[in-house]
């Protein structure tokens, strides 16, 4: 294990470089790191593809290693990724693959350094979903998750819930030691000018200024039904929420912020069905949206389930209210007077209540935000976690 004075260096294994919640909070201990020189960092793609953050990570001294992985391809990964930890010198990789980790380790042979994390993200019932279709996947899943028991030395998950609901608190992972790690983030990037906020978005959109904004982040499901099999950030649950909201207040306007998909048209013509086109917007990929946030007056966040939901801690920075679904885990609840659940099963005319509620709070995002300062979603204290783990210490 590394020396006490040394700073680590890990290989952290990700599909793509890109925009998702993982992704975003590597990139921000990356940037801390780069400033304060307390680890390193390279990267293994698994995807074999550049992503979003490719260039900023690399112009930070990262180096990136584009390494596809798949059934046909297991002897040219195992290769080079032999290759790549023996070459690499690192104190610790860092496999943020759920069940895949497990071949990943066992693929590495004696390659690997005496630090392996195996990092559970996504919502459990997407796993089973993408593993369960056929009996081969399911196969694979399940050995994967024994080499997990095998070579993995910690096993970590957005949320302490997750760990259990990925099967990891099974007798067989008992010797395993296990606990949340939360993703971080810069709070202070969650403060501003509410005013100022709030106009230029009710400018962008033609939206008046006494328009009540609500906010939804994240990629819109592939369809607008919220029973779907794949169906999870909810777009199309939080649009029938709206609408209802915007029946009982005719100011409520919903700004939608994700990567679009094939439902989008489906929701904005059921939107236009309702007479209620410009009041329900969706804006796309923002790269703004710790301003929309500052701006909002709730954020609506009807998930079918989160590995934790880092987007509602966000909105707690910023003092916004948050109303979520009950699949999202309680550990997301920093300020809890800004944090209201409710079941989907309740449907979306008693979503629409709630959601008028809170949107009507006073809010004191000043103090909201640095009492998240002072949590563990901080990126100093979560940058510090990680350093200790991969040097060989424990997960709190």
């Amino acid at each position: 294990m590394s020396a006490p004075n040394k700073s680590p260096k890990v290989l952290q294994i990700i599909d793509t470089l890109g925009m998702g919640g993982a992704e975003t909070w590597l990139m921000e201990v990356l940037r801390l790191w780069h400033a304060n020189g307390a680890g390193r960092m390279d990267f293994l793609a698994t995807s074999g593809q550049r992503g979003l953050f490719d260039a900023e990570a690399e112009a930070l001294g990262v180096r990136i290693h584009y390494v596809p992985y798949g059934r046909r391809s297991l002897p040219a990964f195992a290769r080079a990724y032999r290759r790549i930890l023996r070459e690499g010198g690192y104190d610790a990789v860092h496999d943020h693959q759920d069940y895949a980790s497990g071949w990943h380790f066992a693929l590495a042979g004696s390659a690997l350094p005496a630090v392996r994390v195996t990092h559970v993200h996504n919502p459990a019932y997407q796993i089973k979903m993408n593993y369960g279709v056929t009996l081969a996947r399911r196969m694979t899943a399940r050995i994967g998750k024994l080499l997990v028991a095998r070579h993995a030395t910690h096993i970590a998950g957005t949320s302490r819930q997750l760990i259990g609901e990925y099967g990891f608190d099974d007798p067989r992972f008992a010797h395993i030691p296990k606990g949340a790690l939360h993703c971080g983030f810069d709070p202070g990037r969650f403060i501003g000018n509410r005013a100022a906020a709030r106009a230029k978005i009710a400018a962008e959109f033609g939206w008046g200024s006494d328009a009540r904004i609500v906010l939804f982040a994240g990629r819109i499901d592939q369809s607008p039904d919220p029973a779907h099999p794949q169906t999870h950030k909810n777009a199309g649950f939080a649009v029938d929420v709206a609408i209802a909201a915007a029946r009982q207040d005719r100011t409520l306007r919903l700004l939608l912020a994700g990567a679009p998909s094939p439902a989008a048209p489906v929701l904005e013509q059921r939107i236009a069905d309702v007479g209620m086109a410009g009041q329900i917007v969706f804006a796309g990929i923002r790269r703004d949206l710790d301003e929309l946030m500052i701006g909002a007056d709730a954020l609506l966040f009807p998930s079918r389930g989160e590995g934790l939901g880092m987007v509602a801690v966000e909105a707690q920075a910023a003092g916004l209210p948050v109303l979520a679904s009950s699949s999202v885990p309680r550990e997301a609840v920093v300020v809890p007077e800004l944090v209201r659940f409710r079941d989907l099963a309740d449907g979306a005319h008693a979503w629409a209540e709630e959601l008028l509620s809170l949107a009507a709070m006073p809010r004191d995002a000043a103090g909201a935000n640095r009492r998240v300062a002072r949590s563990p979603f901080a990126i100093g204290h979560s940058a510090k976690a990680l350093a200790s783990l991969y040097a060989g210490g424990q997960l709190c």
